[in-house]
């Protein structure tokens, strides 16, 4: 089973790769399976003039986000609602191994999905303050982000091979308008609606 969808964002959506590329490729090197990730997950990032500044993955010059985004949303999504009162769960707490479920059960292509920013529309930056309590005190830093701006769009096809997924995905794309996408969600950042596109 599979649908096309359109998401489009009501709120900016924040950048998550690191811009330096040594921090980068190293933790992506430490989540890939056999340690050594793809060439187009690595692109471009030696390219980006500012240091500690989150940037957008990039295919010729264009910005996007790459399927395991949506993956992990997924995830994050039916994490969230499972806690939610029975009535707004659908019987999602009934399933059982929900991670591995999305994991190998369900897929988003493409493999890179590009963000169309509205004609008039431009990547800014986003800053705002990382406070944490540690055994040393209060520290306080700054985080910098690239942001697409709302009304940008992301087009993209899930397909899923276990038929009681299919409800459980409208209600999690239906949960991106109270939580999105990419850095700093908890503060509304990325919420988006969505629609399902013919063909």
């Amino acid at each position: 089973m599979k649908m096309k969808i359109k998401i489009k964002l009501f709120e900016e959506l924040l950048a998550t790769k690191p811009d330096n590329p040594d921090v980068f490729a190293d933790y992506v090197a430490s989540k890939h399976p056999d340690g050594h990730p793809a060439k187009d997950e690595l692109e471009n990032a030696e390219n980006v003039e500012q240091r500690g500044t989150s940037v957008f993955h990039r295919q010729e010059d264009c910005p996007g986000i790459y399927d395991y985004q949506i993956k992990g949303f997924f995830k994050d999504a039916c994490s969230s609602m499972n806690r939610f009162d029975k009535e707004f769960r659908d019987g999602m707490d009934k399933l059982s191994a929900y991670k591995s479920k999305i994991d190998g059960c369900i897929f988003v292509f493409p493999r890179f999905i590009p963000i169309m920013v509205p004609e008039g529309g431009q990547i800014s930056l986003c800053e705002r303050p990382l406070i944490a309590d540690t055994a040393q005190g209060r520290r306080v830093s700054v985080a910098r982000s690239e942001a697409v701006p709302p009304e940008s769009t992301l087009e993209c096809e899930v397909e899923w091979f276990a038929k009681e997924l299919g409800r459980w995905i409208q209600l999690w794309l239906d949960y991106g308008k109270l939580r999105g996408l990419g850095q700093w969600r908890n503060s509304g950042k990325g919420r988006f609606t969505w629609g399902q596109l013919d063909g």
